[in-house]
């Protein structure tokens, strides 16, 4: 072998090391976790989101409050901003990394896919055989996020008219029966872009604002056989609406958060106290609908307990997950302090 071919093969080694460098650089600068606890954490933080997102009237934004990442999650989507795009247009990737939040995004999300396709079943039959129980936990969970939530609000009484906004707002969406809407791409969308605003806002599940849409269907029927040119039409149009809907949208909650802290938090929480309709454990069907050979209530009314046994096996429950929220807050603040 001649010199200038091992000076060449020297050169070119040195040149894939110094770039694996600066990508593992690149990589570590992007805001997120950083040991194996942290994203472990982060992880299982998404696998209650995830669980939540699943459930009809439960939203993965709750969760992210009562975790205590909600604000982060909100920084994190708004990382994919314009420089982040001009930096990936001029072909500097390793530039666009180190601005994006993705070690947070990817852990996340990786928990949110697990739960989305290991708990479905065991959520679905959970609301179908112990439709009571499960409610109280998510309940309880819900009341004492409020009080967490509603606890950093400083000025109280000058934010509280927004607190009644929120409610008002949520329990009257909670209430609307769902539509027969058109099937035209600005339609799909539209709602694409509404359904992923209220994922990550707590207190309103994006599968009841597709319900509520009349989509719900048409979009799960489409998801059912994907790569059908039709279907894969529908599914590419939705997508885009996601995507609009959720890097909109997350800026403008972020903004709310850093420009009016207050009066932000205060319709959040008046969101999730107006949202407590939709997961108060005792009620009756008054109206349903059979998607694809699943029952889903499309209109429903709050009743009353009554004194029984199961009663005092769902307020117990409702106990425990009022009592979870507060000790994963008491850690959360421990951690923030540390």
């Amino acid at each position: 072998m001649s010199p200038e071919s091992t000076d060449s093969s020297v050169k070119s080694t040195s040149e894939k090391n110094s770039s694996a460098g600066t990508w593992k650089k690149a990589w570590m600068t992007s805001p997120g976790p950083k040991t194996f606890a942290e994203h472990a954490y982060l992880f299982f933080k998404g696998v209650g989101m995830g669980t939540a997102d699943i459930v009809p009237g439960v939203s993965g934004g709750t969760i992210a409050f009562i975790t205590g990442i909600y604000e982060a999650l909100l920084t994190a989507i708004s990382s994919v901003n314009s420089r982040f795009i001009l930096q990936t247009l001029r072909l500097n990737f390793k530039q666009a990394l180190s601005g994006l939040h993705l070690r947070f995004l990817v852990t996340l999300v990786c928990g949110i896919a697990l739960a989305i396709i290991s708990t479905s079943h065991l959520m679905h039959y959970l609301l179908t055989e112990h439709p009571t129980q499960t409610w109280s936990v998510f309940f309880g969970l819900i009341t004492a996020s409020i009080i967490v939530v509603g606890h950093t609000i400083k000025n109280r009484f000058a934010s509280f008219p927004t607190v009644i906004l929120g409610i008002l707002l949520a329990y009257g969406i909670t209430g609307i029966i769902p539509l027969h809407t058109p099937e035209d791409p600005w339609f799909i969308f539209f709602s694409g872009m509404i359904a992923i605003c209220a994922m990550i806002l707590p207190g309103l599940s994006g599968s009841f604002i597709l319900l509520i849409l009349g989509k719900y269907a048409f979009i799960t029927a489409a998801l059912r056989n994907p790569f059908n040119l039709d279907n894969m039409e529908i599914i590419l149009i939705f997508i885009a609406g996601c995507l609009i809907g959720i890097l909109g949208f997350s800026r403008i909650l972020r903004y709310g958060l850093v420009r009016w802290h207050d009066y932000t938090l205060a319709i959040l929480t008046g969101i999730m106290i107006g949202s407590m309709r939709k997961v108060w454990p005792w009620k009756i069907t008054l109206e349903s609908q059979i998607i694809r050979g699943k029952e889903y209530v499309l209109r429903e009314e709050n009743v009353w307990p009554q004194l029984d046994f199961e009663f005092w096996i769902a307020l117990l429950l409702m106990g425990g997950g009022f009592v979870l929220v507060i000790l994963l807050d008491k850690i959360s603040r421990k951690r923030t302090e540390r």
